[in-house]
């Protein structure tokens, strides 16, 4: 007895003197992982784009310092599937999630992320970084899908399609939101102090907020600041209080996803810009790269900048008459297939481990960030991802192309790209498909078809299509 109480008085002191010594080090050698989403942003909007009119010195920095690829992917031209793919690194058509939740939908107990499917941050929790998630989810609305119960140990945002980024009676915000008529029943626009309401898109403004509050945690909190601005400083406040060890930090920014909203202040300096809609856009454009600018900011303080991996996107292309939205010099919008719905900003920096103010010519997608981080953080990748590792290729180590083929499929509507060749079936109904075939390296947009000249290419890709679709399943919902 007396042997065993000295035993145990022993391990009283040693185990909370380890716990000590442990916490006191700072855990150092595997970075950080910063992933940005921006929302619906256009791939022709940024400075580093190409865009003289918007001002984004801070998006345009990572640029600067990392690499820029200028045939960056997503996996689908929407918000939820893109996002589906980004955390899963496979193509969300194998596992059926195919559409877009938006409303009511997201509550529903079957629309979700499926629970069988291993996330980013799992792989990253697992290889004992701590997770984060602050913004925008969409990947399901119900207890199965939070975010907690998806590898990530905090979040902060909300879990439907949209949110509003002020109270619509703010004071210091201009608000211009859809409307079927006009209040003196006509149809245009109506401008009245700080509000604006317009009928181009021939319906309502959704009701983002309906059963979709703001969450710490799993709890609705009220947040009284500007969203974007809110969601900047709960990642500057993560940061700070994870700095001793290795984190993986999700800032999903609903900018710019409509309602369309701006903060007077960042309007005040755009009087030059005429269109009031375009206006509102650039400024909630200009806030979402302040804070952005603010969370690299605060990795420079904390001597993290060097030790972490940054990257920027947008989940899909801009929608044009709903926000202004500029994807040239691509074809198309968010919603489609051609260029403008799935080629988007995509950036790396990772200071002293890739090339700093490059650009990477060669296709990727988004579902390399998985495969990428994984590496990068010593994580074992699944096998049965579609992604790649793309640090290899981003150095030099490799020069062959990532990607032999990019696939996409969404509502009937298909599209393939291998090498600068790309087909897609813009018709809905796959019964009666119609192909186009474009060489995106001579046309970026796609305004010359090809498919009556070059008919045996286009035989070629389409088996090669139909080889990966036969690998798809059926869509989980509609």
């Amino acid at each position: 007895m007396k042997r065993i109480i000295w035993l145990l008085g022993i391990s009283g002191t040693l185990v909370p003197s380890q716990i000590q010594a442990s916490s006191e080090k700072p855990v150092t050698g595997r970075p950080n992982i910063v992933l940005i989403i921006a929302d619906d942003l256009g791939y022709g909007e940024l400075g580093c784009q190409g865009n003289p009119q918007i001002p984004t010195p801070n998006i345009d920095a990572i640029a600067k310092n990392g690499i820029r690829f200028t045939s960056g992917y997503v996996s689908a031209p929407n918000c939820s599937p893109s996002r589906a793919g980004i955390m899963t690194g496979k193509y969300q058509t194998r596992f059926g999630y195919e559409n877009n939740p938006i409303g009511a939908k997201n509550d529903d107990p079957g629309y979700g992320l499926p629970t069988n499917q291993k996330t980013m941050a799992d792989i990253l929790h697992n290889n004992g970084y701590t997770t984060a998630v602050i913004g925008k989810w969409h990947l399901g609305g119900t207890a199965k899908f939070h975010p907690l119960r998806r590898g990530f140990d905090e979040f902060f945002g909300f879990l439907h399609e949209g949110h509003s980024y002020a109270y619509p009676t703010g004071k210091d915000v201009t608000s211009m939101y859809r409307r079927l008529t006009l209040p003196d029943g006509t149809k245009g626009r109506w401008i009245h102090g700080n509000t604006v309401y317009y009928t181009a898109m021939g319906y309502d403004e959704p009701p983002y907020d309906a059963n979709n509050p703001i969450l710490r945690g799993s709890q609705p909190v009220e947040e009284n600041s500007y969203l974007t601005e809110a969601f900047t400083r709960e990642a500057i406040n993560f940061i700070d209080r994870k700095k001793d060890q290795p984190f993986f930090l999700e800032v999903a920014f609903n900018s710019v996803h409509s309602p369309l909203q701006a903060k007077n202040t960042d309007l005040a300096g755009l009087s030059g810009i005429n269109d009031i809609q375009r206006r509102i856009f650039v400024g909630m454009l200009i806030n979402m790269d302040h804070g952005i600018g603010q969370i690299v900011q605060k990795l420079k303080e904390s001597g993290l900048e060097d030790n972490t991996i940054i990257i920027f996107l947008s989940d899909n292309g801009g929608p044009t008459i709903e926000l202004t939205s500029s994807n040239a010099p691509l074809r198309g919008e968010k919603g489609n297939l051609y260029e403008g719905g799935i080629r988007i900003p995509f950036i790396i920096q990772w200071n002293g481990k890739i090339p700093a103010g490059g650009t990477f010519d060669k296709p990727v997608i988004s579902l390399d960030i998985l495969p990428t981080v994984a590496a990068a953080a010593g994580a074992d990748t699944p096998k049965d991802i579609d992604g790649v590792n793309l640090l290899p290729y981003i150095t030099g180590e490799k020069s062959n192309p990532p990607h032999q083929f990019l696939f996409w499929r969404q509502n009937g509507l298909t599209a393939l790209r291998h090498g600068s060749w790309k087909i897609y079936n813009n018709k809905s109904n796959s019964l009666q498909p119609e192909w186009e075939l474009y060489n995106l390296v001579d046309d970026i947009s796609e305004t010359n078809n090809l498919i009556k000249q070059f008919p045996d290419k286009f035989r070629e890709l389409y088996t090669d299509w139909n080889e990966l679709n036969e690998q798809m399943v059926d869509p989980l919902f509609q």
